[in-house]
Order: structure tokens, then C-alpha cells, then sequence
């Protein structure tokens, strides 16, 4: 019912695609405020197609009959499975009113231009290892997909032609509310922006980190460098394509040429991690209020560690740190980030420690007291077979003592066959009979289901 506050969480495989409705003054869905956090997957394109159609079918239609409008799109961060949905011609169909990214994706931001020169040299090594083709291993070809032309593409559509009449997205920092950047909503409903911090390459590269790196890269490290320039080479770079191994030289004994190989790649490779973790950490981390209930949305922020001034620290660390007046109390829904990864829940990982991060999950979703239910919900979008320990079933497992609705799985999934037995033996297998947060690739198994709904009045 359009009357109904909705958050929708599509089953896209191992991606993001959320949908909420906050309602408007009226009740009626053209007065509601429509918006879509995310949209992306490591998986099937085709799951993503029949996400944005189903979202088509509840969106009011333009004045001119023509497009279905959305309010607002927020692009949490530059990873495949968050941005690879975002297709010029899956996006015909929709008028939108507002794109809001990050403010690390704002290829002029001077507070992130060494978080950009981090990147412009891990997608240099990325690029560089995409010459061996079949010789990579796993980890490594994995990491280099990362860097694909497919991402460089869905940013021109979002800075580009997502908005109408050229408009460009706004790009958004912690401190922020709805009303700050121009958005009108029930007087009843607030959208806060908790992270990222401005000073971005400050708080979460952190000046230890760029004082190592600059070491490593050289002296001219962090140099100022032509924004246009460099968005030209990181197309280039992007479309290199994976060809045959390269031949052995023949100066040098295949046994050092094969350590020379290793040695390059342990490089792009610890270049390619970190370029990931500041992606992850420059999330766009939203706290909606609707009534008397805060909703968080974290797309896949995480956490290192207590906060460390000076030092690189995860976007949770920094939020409990700069952000604690707004995230230090209960919340009655979290979309758990990162499809159940471990190190973008807070958590003390079993050892029973009071952590900063066990604090954290405390505070956000405290255990309840003896003899009564929690009544937070919680929601995880995953897919077991991309990355190892994606989900975490102990992690969700604990997230189940803290929140309502959860499951059992173990039964419907008798039968269920999972791409990378080993791994889900290692972190599945033995949490399936504990109950569990509404996960999409189980309720799709369940229920036959392509999205999850939680709905407040």
C-alpha cells in the first residue's frame, strides 16, 4: 500500500538493488518519494532486468506518459556489483529526478585526489596483469574483472546521462540531510548522510598510508594530475583484454622470470585490495527516519579496528568516531552490508571481546533483555560462489539473536547444490540449522521469490 513506508531488496545474485517508498502528505503512490539505492551485480544481467521491470510496475508515470519516475538514485560506490546495472538501455523506460554519489566519485574533489592516485595505479598493474590471460589464478582474474571497461561505463551513464537535460549528480558527504541538498519529503521522514566524510583521503587513506605509499610509487606519488587527462587513460586502461600468457624472455632463467611474475603481482595485487577497501569505505551510508524508526543502509562500508587519528580507518570505525550521536542508538532495519561479508558488520568475529566494533553492533542492535523479542529486522542481499567468505554464516547468525523475522533454512535447502561445495562447507554448512535474517538467494529457494519486503505504518 502506498500509504506504507517499503524498503524492497531485489534478489539480483551477489549485488545491491533496494528500492524504497516513503510516502507522501496524501497516501496516494504519485505523491509518495520514490528511490533506488544501488544497482548492480556480479551476477546475471538478466535478474537485474526483471528487478528494474518489477520496479517499473510500482513507480507513478510521468506527466507526459512516457517514463516512470524516480525521485532519487543513490550510487553508494564504484563496485560492479552496485553500478553494473546502471545500462543506458535498461534505463530508457525511467525519468529521474536526482542522482546522489559519493563524494570520492567526484573526479575533482580535492580531498580524495590521493585515493585517486591509488586507484589510477592499481588499475595500471590490474591492466598490466590482464597480459598473462590463463595464467593468472583465481584471486587475481577475479580482481582484474574488477576493472573492466563495464565500470567505466556505467560511471558515464551516471554522470552523464542518467539525469535529463545534462544535469550532474550531486556528490554527497557525511553532515548532509535531504534538505541540504534541495529534496522535499513528509514532514515526518529525514534522510541523513552518515558517511563518507569529506576530507575523505584524511580519514580513511589516513597520512601514515600516504606517507608508505609515496615510498612505494616514488616520490611524485601524490602530485596534482589532470583530471581530463586521466579520465581518457582510465578508459584505455580499463578496455585492456585478457590475451595469451606472455612468452618467457628469453635474458632472463625461467626460475627468476617466474619470481619476477609473482613479485608483480603480489604488487598490483596489494595495489588492487586497497583501491577495493577505500571503494568499499567510501560508501554513501544512508539513516533514514520515518516516524519513530531509523532505517540504516550501509552499502559496504567497513570496519578496521578502533578509530586511529591520522591512521587509514574503515568507514564504520570513523562514523562511531565523528557519526556517534546519530548511529549510536537503536535502529529498527539494517541492510546488512556487503552480502554478509565479515568485515562489514561490526562484530567481535566469536572472541567475546568488548571490541569498538562489538560496542557498535550493541548499540545499533542490542542483544534483547531476558524474555522479550527483538523487534528490529534486518535483510541481506547475497549469493553464495563469488568471493570466499561471502556470506559469513556466523556473522548472520549472530545478526539473528538481535533482530525479528528470521529463519531457518536448513530444511528447504536439503536439496540445495552450491556452485563451490568446499567453501560452503567451510562457512555455511555448519550455521544452516541456526536461524538466519531474510537472506534473497535463500528466500528465492523458499519462496520462489525475486525480492524481500519490510514495511513499516
Amino acid at each position: 500500500m502506498a500509504n506504507e513506508f517499503l524498503i524492497r531488496v531485489y534478489d539480483v545474485g551477489l549485488g545491491d538493488c533496494i528500492y524504497v517508498r516513503i510516502p507522501g502528505k496524501s497516501g496516494d503512490n504519485n505523491d509518495a518519494f520514490h528511490m533506488l539505492v544501488d544497482c548492480g551485480t556480479w551476477s546475471s544481467g538478466k535478474l537485474l532486468e526483471v528487478a528494474l521491470k518489477q520496479l517499473a510496475s510500482e513507480l507513478p508515470t510521468e506527466a507526459d506518459g512516457e517514463k516512470k519516475r524516480l525521485d532519487l538514485v543513490v550510487v553508494t560506490h564504484e563496485h560492479k556489483d552496485h553500478i553494473s546495472g546502471f545500462d543506458p538501455a535498461l534505463w530508457e523506460r525511467f525519468a529521474v529526478a536526482n542522482v546522489w554519489m559519493n563524494c570520492a566519485m567526484n573526479p575533482k574533489h580535492p580531498q580524495a585526489d590521493k585515493t585517486r592516485k591509488v586507484r589510477k595505479v592499481a588499475e595500471k598493474a590490474m591492466a598490466g596483469l590482464s597480459l598473462l590471460g590463463p595464467a593468472l589464478g583465481p584471486r587475481l582474474a577475479e580482481l582484474v574483472s574488477v576493472f573492466e571497461i563495464g565500470n567505466a561505463g556505467a560511471m558515464r551513464t551516471l554522470r552523464e546521462t542518467l539525469l535529463a537535460g545534462g544535469n550532474e549528480p550531486t556528490y554527497v558527504h557525511a553532515g548532509q540531510t535531504h534538505r541540504d541538498l534541495g529534496i522535499e519529503l513528509h514532514p515526518d521522514a529525514k534522510i541523513h548522510i552518515l558517511a563518507p566524510e569529506l576530507d575523505f583521503d584524511r580519514f580513511y587513506l589516513g597520512e601514515v598510508a600516504q606517507t608508505n605509499l609515496r615510498g612505494v610509487i616514488g616520490p611524485a606519488a601524490f602530485e596534482a594530475v589532470d583530471e581530463e587527462a586521466e579520465d581518457g587513460a582510465e578508459n584505455e586502461t580499463a578496455s585492456a583484454t585478457p590475451m595469451e600468457p606472455a612468452p618467457e624472455p628469453k635474458n632472463i632463467g625461467p626460475a627468476a622470470f617466474r619470481a619476477l611474475r609473482a613479485r608483480m603481482q603480489s604488487n598490483a595485487l596489494a595495489f588492487a585490495e586497497l583501491d577495493g577497501k577505500l571503494k568499499n569505505n567510501s560508501s554513501v551510508v544512508l539513516l533514514i527516519e520515518w516516524r519513530d524508526k531509523r532505517l540504516l543502509f550501509v552499502g559496504d562500508a567497513e570496519w578496521h579496528g578502533a578509530f586511529k587519528t591520522k591512521k587509514m580507518n574503515g568507514s564504520w570505525n570513523v562514523m562511531w568516531n565523528e557519526r556517534r550521536e546519530l548511529l549510536g542508538k537503536p535502529i529498527e532495519f539494517l541492510k546488512i552490508g556487503h552480502h554478509g561479508s565479515e568485515n562489514a558488520t561490526p562484530w567481535d568475529m566469536g572472541s567475546g571481546e568488548n571490541t569498538e566494533e562489538a560496542k557498535i553492533l550493541e548499540a545499533i542492535l542490542p542483544l534483547p533483555q531476558a524474555g522479550k523479542k527483538p523487534t528490529a529486522r534486518a535483510v541481506v542481499s547475497t549469493e553464495r560462489g563469488k568471493y570466499r567468505s561471502i556470506p559469513r554464516g556466523q556473522l548472520l547468525t549472530e545478526i539473528a539473536r538481535r533482530v525479528d523475522d528470521v529463519t531457518n533454512y536448513a530444511n528447504d535447502l536439503r536439496d540445495y547444490k552450491p556452485r563451490d561445495v568446499a567453501d560452503f562447507e567451510a562457512y555455511e554448512r555448519d550455521w544452516l540449522r541456526e536461524l538466519q535474517p531474510p537472506r534473497t538467494d535463500f528466500e528465492r529457494i523458499r519462496k520462489n521469490q525475486g525480492f524481500i519486503d519490510v514495511t513499516f505504518d
